[in-house]
Protein backbone atom coordinates (compact mmCIF):
# COMPACT_ATOMS: atom_id res chain seq x y z
CA UNK A 1 0.00 0.00 0.00
CA UNK A 2 1.56 3.15 -0.66
CA UNK A 3 1.61 6.11 2.00
CA UNK A 4 1.16 9.32 1.64
CA UNK A 5 -0.60 9.78 -1.72
CA UNK A 6 -2.12 13.17 -2.60
CA UNK A 7 -5.52 12.89 -2.03
CA UNK A 8 -5.63 10.55 1.02
CA UNK A 9 -8.02 12.10 3.50
CA UNK A 10 -10.75 12.34 0.06
CA UNK A 11 -10.12 8.74 -0.68
CA UNK A 12 -11.28 8.05 3.25
CA UNK A 13 -13.92 9.86 3.14
CA UNK A 14 -15.36 8.62 -0.13
CA UNK A 15 -14.46 5.03 1.25
CA UNK A 16 -16.35 5.79 4.61
CA UNK A 17 -19.37 6.98 3.00
CA UNK A 18 -19.34 4.13 0.43
CA UNK A 19 -19.46 1.57 3.42
CA UNK A 20 -21.93 3.84 5.33
CA UNK A 21 -24.02 3.44 2.48
CA UNK A 22 -23.65 -0.25 1.77
CA UNK A 23 -23.56 -1.87 5.60
CA UNK A 24 -24.15 0.99 8.18
CA UNK A 25 -21.81 3.14 9.87
CA UNK A 26 -22.14 0.43 13.11
CA UNK A 27 -21.35 -1.99 11.30
CA UNK A 28 -18.42 -0.56 8.90
CA UNK A 29 -14.81 -0.98 10.82
CA UNK A 30 -11.71 1.78 10.03
CA UNK A 31 -9.80 -1.27 9.11
CA UNK A 32 -12.41 -1.67 6.36
CA UNK A 33 -12.52 1.70 5.46
CA UNK A 34 -8.61 2.09 5.02
CA UNK A 35 -8.76 -1.32 2.98
CA UNK A 36 -10.96 0.41 0.80
CA UNK A 37 -9.11 3.66 0.40
CA UNK A 38 -5.98 1.66 -0.74
CA UNK A 39 -4.49 2.47 3.10
CA UNK A 40 -2.79 1.08 6.37
CA UNK A 41 -4.81 1.88 9.67
CA UNK A 42 -2.30 3.95 11.38
CA UNK A 43 -2.62 6.24 8.02
CA UNK A 44 -6.51 6.82 8.64
CA UNK A 45 -5.16 7.68 12.44
CA UNK A 46 -3.59 10.18 10.76
CA UNK A 47 -6.24 11.57 9.13
CA UNK A 48 -8.76 10.77 11.96
CA UNK A 49 -9.10 9.68 15.52
CA UNK A 50 -12.39 8.04 14.48
CA UNK A 51 -14.28 6.67 11.80
CA UNK A 52 -17.09 9.24 13.46
CA UNK A 53 -14.68 12.16 12.44
CA UNK A 54 -15.11 11.24 8.54
CA UNK A 55 -18.28 13.49 9.12
CA UNK A 56 -16.31 16.55 9.93
CA UNK A 57 -13.74 16.26 7.22
CA UNK A 58 -12.85 20.08 6.30
CA UNK A 59 -15.02 21.38 9.29
CA UNK A 60 -12.18 23.97 9.97
CA UNK A 61 -11.36 25.01 6.71
CA UNK A 62 -15.53 25.25 6.00
CA UNK A 63 -15.04 27.18 9.31
CA UNK A 64 -12.05 29.38 8.27
CA UNK A 65 -14.04 30.32 4.88
CA UNK A 66 -16.78 31.49 6.42
CA UNK A 67 -15.34 33.90 8.69
CA UNK A 68 -12.70 34.60 6.03
CA UNK A 69 -15.93 35.85 3.74
CA UNK A 70 -17.50 38.01 6.83
CA UNK A 71 -14.19 39.64 7.29
CA UNK A 72 -14.38 40.56 3.55
CA UNK A 73 -17.64 41.83 3.17
CA UNK A 74 -17.95 45.59 2.70
CA UNK A 75 -17.77 47.46 5.52
CA UNK A 76 -20.96 49.07 5.09
CA UNK A 77 -22.56 45.45 4.97
CA UNK A 78 -25.05 44.46 7.51
CA UNK A 79 -25.14 41.23 9.40
CA UNK A 80 -26.98 38.90 6.55
CA UNK A 81 -24.94 40.23 4.37
CA UNK A 82 -22.01 39.69 5.73
CA UNK A 83 -23.33 36.22 6.23
CA UNK A 84 -24.07 35.86 2.45
CA UNK A 85 -20.64 37.21 1.83
CA UNK A 86 -19.41 34.14 4.01
CA UNK A 87 -21.37 31.54 2.35
CA UNK A 88 -20.59 32.70 -1.23
CA UNK A 89 -16.79 32.16 0.24
CA UNK A 90 -17.28 28.50 1.43
CA UNK A 91 -19.37 27.41 -1.45
CA UNK A 92 -16.51 29.01 -3.70
CA UNK A 93 -14.50 25.70 -2.60
CA UNK A 94 -17.24 23.23 -2.84
CA UNK A 95 -16.42 20.92 -5.54
CA UNK A 96 -17.89 17.66 -7.68
CA UNK A 97 -16.61 15.53 -4.58
CA UNK A 98 -18.51 18.00 -2.13
CA UNK A 99 -21.57 17.14 -4.10
CA UNK A 100 -21.57 13.64 -5.14
CA UNK A 101 -21.07 12.75 -1.56
CA UNK A 102 -23.99 14.65 -0.11
CA UNK A 103 -27.00 12.79 -0.45
CA UNK A 104 -25.20 9.40 0.58
CA UNK A 105 -23.59 11.41 3.88
CA UNK A 106 -26.84 12.36 4.26
CA UNK A 107 -28.47 9.29 4.87
CA UNK A 108 -25.79 8.21 7.15
CA UNK A 109 -26.11 10.80 9.05
CA UNK A 110 -29.99 9.93 9.10
CA UNK A 111 -29.43 6.27 10.16
CA UNK A 112 -27.15 6.43 12.73
CA UNK A 113 -27.67 8.75 16.63
CA UNK A 114 -23.71 8.93 16.91
CA UNK A 115 -23.11 10.51 13.69
CA UNK A 116 -26.69 12.77 14.17
CA UNK A 117 -25.04 13.85 17.43
CA UNK A 118 -21.39 14.26 15.63
CA UNK A 119 -23.50 16.91 12.87
CA UNK A 120 -25.29 18.44 15.45
CA UNK A 121 -21.70 19.42 17.38
CA UNK A 122 -20.22 20.55 13.39
CA UNK A 123 -22.96 23.12 13.39
CA UNK A 124 -22.25 24.51 16.28
CA UNK A 125 -18.51 25.27 15.56
CA UNK A 126 -19.39 26.71 12.11
CA UNK A 127 -21.92 28.93 13.88
CA UNK A 128 -19.50 29.81 16.62
CA UNK A 129 -17.17 30.82 13.83
CA UNK A 130 -19.43 32.86 11.95
CA UNK A 131 -20.40 34.62 15.47
CA UNK A 132 -16.85 35.09 16.28
CA UNK A 133 -16.54 36.74 12.52
CA UNK A 134 -19.51 39.19 13.03
CA UNK A 135 -18.58 40.50 16.42
CA UNK A 136 -15.58 41.58 15.09
CA UNK A 137 -16.81 43.73 12.51
CA UNK A 138 -18.82 45.38 15.66
CA UNK A 139 -22.08 43.42 15.01
CA UNK A 140 -23.76 43.09 18.96
CA UNK A 141 -23.31 39.41 19.89
CA UNK A 142 -26.94 38.44 20.07
CA UNK A 143 -27.56 39.43 16.59
CA UNK A 144 -24.18 37.95 15.52
CA UNK A 145 -25.54 34.67 17.11
CA UNK A 146 -28.88 34.76 15.11
CA UNK A 147 -27.17 35.85 11.50
CA UNK A 148 -24.50 32.97 12.18
CA UNK A 149 -27.62 30.28 12.86
CA UNK A 150 -29.27 31.62 10.24
CA UNK A 151 -26.17 31.23 7.76
CA UNK A 152 -25.45 27.69 9.05
CA UNK A 153 -29.35 26.82 8.18
CA UNK A 154 -28.85 28.38 4.92
CA UNK A 155 -25.76 26.35 4.14
CA UNK A 156 -26.89 23.53 5.16
CA UNK A 157 -30.39 24.08 2.98
CA UNK A 158 -28.52 25.12 0.43
CA UNK A 159 -26.23 22.28 0.13
CA UNK A 160 -28.71 19.81 0.44
CA UNK A 161 -30.62 21.41 -2.59
CA UNK A 162 -27.12 21.62 -4.94
CA UNK A 163 -26.24 17.73 -3.72
CA UNK A 164 -29.80 16.60 -4.78
CA UNK A 165 -30.45 18.58 -7.65
CA UNK A 166 -30.40 17.18 -11.56
CA UNK A 167 -26.71 16.86 -12.55
CA UNK A 168 -27.48 19.25 -15.69
CA UNK A 169 -28.18 21.74 -13.24
CA UNK A 170 -25.43 23.96 -13.36
CA UNK A 171 -26.60 25.99 -10.79
CA UNK A 172 -23.59 26.51 -8.10
CA UNK A 173 -23.90 26.21 -4.35
CA UNK A 174 -23.38 29.62 -3.54
CA UNK A 175 -26.94 30.53 -5.47
CA UNK A 176 -28.77 27.43 -3.77
CA UNK A 177 -27.04 28.79 -0.03
CA UNK A 178 -27.84 32.43 -0.60
CA UNK A 179 -31.65 31.64 -2.29
CA UNK A 180 -32.21 29.77 1.39
CA UNK A 181 -30.55 32.17 3.12
CA UNK A 182 -33.75 34.81 1.56
CA UNK A 183 -36.01 32.24 2.07
CA UNK A 184 -35.21 32.85 5.93
CA UNK A 185 -34.29 35.90 6.08
CA UNK A 186 -37.84 36.79 4.71
CA UNK A 187 -39.33 34.04 7.30
CA UNK A 188 -38.29 36.12 9.72
CA UNK A 189 -40.00 38.71 9.18
CA UNK A 190 -43.82 37.04 9.92
CA UNK A 191 -42.04 36.17 12.94
CA UNK A 192 -43.60 39.11 14.81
Amino acid sequence: MARWQPGTQDRLVVAAVDLFTEQGYDATTVAQIAARAGVTKSTFFRHFSDKREILVAGQATLSRLLAEGIAQAPASAGALEAVAAGLERASSEMGPINRDLGPRLKAAVAASAELQERDALKNVGLANAMTGALVARGVPEPTAHLAAELGVLAFKRGYAQWSEADRDDTTGLAHHALTALEDLRKATTTLV
